[in-house]
């Protein structure tokens, strides 16, 4: 069977920079109170950008960086939102209309905050069963519109912005497993109704975020038999950095295995971990044989843990 291999990456953030004293002041907030509340100390907010606009970027700014990427090997879309703008043609069409594709299998998925994994994992099944040799995965999320202004739960933490990865089989023995699952229950902690304003019921988040994707980290280092020393760098959705510091202390480890770049990009939904993806590259974080873990969680509610061998 094939592994699952990532070729290339790519980001897009909008141009408005919406920095923490200009939300303090709004909502009368101390100085530093959001960056010790969250972790952030800027967001992006598109102004004119459109959602298909933003994915399009990322993947065009993937290309950009990888030039030796012939686009008509691409053989499938699958894009990640909670946001979407039109219900058809999609994102995935819009993007494959743009580079031209000729042929190609694309399609959106909505599975929350986790909707990346997802997408990933699809992907992941596709090229293990020779049905697809290169599949673009693209996370993108405007959530600035869906923000209540007033809200000063939302609006201290969410962003906009999109990434994309570039995943291809490979013959090379590589690790790649996932534990992906949806809960029932409580999913009205975090929800958007059409023509409505995003709603977090925080405390609530804040306990399912600290328990659940530990229990889903565990359950799949157990199903593999992998030991968390293993694992170079577990790269999760950017939510909030003390729920990202919560994760840590449970597992006991060094925060500095979990990466975290939420300071200066905001909550971008099912943005952030293609986004950290493509940073951590361009920074030479990643080499050949690192083990990583990739967590989302969120709306849904759906939480999901893929472990890959770079």
């Amino acid at each position: 069977m094939k592994q699952i291999k990532i070729i290339a990456s790519g980001k897009h953030l909008p141009e408005k920079r919406v920095e923490n004293q200009e939300l303090e002041k709004k909502f009368n907030l101390d100085s530093d109170y959001i960056e010790k509340r969250t972790g952030i100390k800027v967001r992006y907010y598109t102004e004119k950008e459109t959602i298909e606009e933003l994915a399009i970027k990322a993947t065009k700014d993937m290309l950009k960086k990888n030039k030796n990427i012939d686009k008509q090997s691409i053989d499938m879309i699958i894009v990640a939102t909670t946001t979407p703008e039109n219900y058809m043609p999609g994102i995935a069409n819009k993007i494959q209309k743009e580079l031209q594709i000729k042929e190609c299998n694309a399609y959106d998925i909505l599975a929350g905050c986790n909707g990346f994994i997802t997408a990933f994992d699809i992907a992941s099944t596709y090229i293990q069963t020779n049905r697809a040799k290169r599949i673009l995965v693209v996370g993108v999320d405007i959530l600035s519109k869906y923000t209540n202004p007033e809200d000063i739960g939302t609006a201290i933490i969410l962003s906009d912005g999109a990434g994309a990865v570039l995943l291809e089989g490979t013959e090379e023995e590589k690790i790649y497993s996932s534990y992906i699952t949806s809960r029932e229950d409580n999913n009205e902690i975090l929800k958007c109704n059409k023509n409505e304003y995003i709603f977090m019921n925080g405390k609530e988040i804040y306990k399912y975020a600290v328990t659940e994707p530990v229990k889903h980290i565990k359950k799949l280092l157990e199903k593999t038999h992998t030991e968390l020393e293993e694992i170079k760098y577990i790269i999760p959705h950017q939510s909030n950095k003390r729920i990202m510091t919560a994760i840590a202390n449970r597992l006991k480890i060094d925060l500095s295995k979990i990466y975290i770049n939420i300071e200066n990009k905001g909550n971008t939904f099912c943005a952030s971990i293609p986004i950290a993806i493509d940073q951590m590259l361009e920074n030479n974080l990643i080499k050949e044989g690192n083990k990583l873990l990739l967590l989302g969680y969120g709306g849904g509610l759906n939480t999901g843990v893929i472990l890959l061998e770079f």
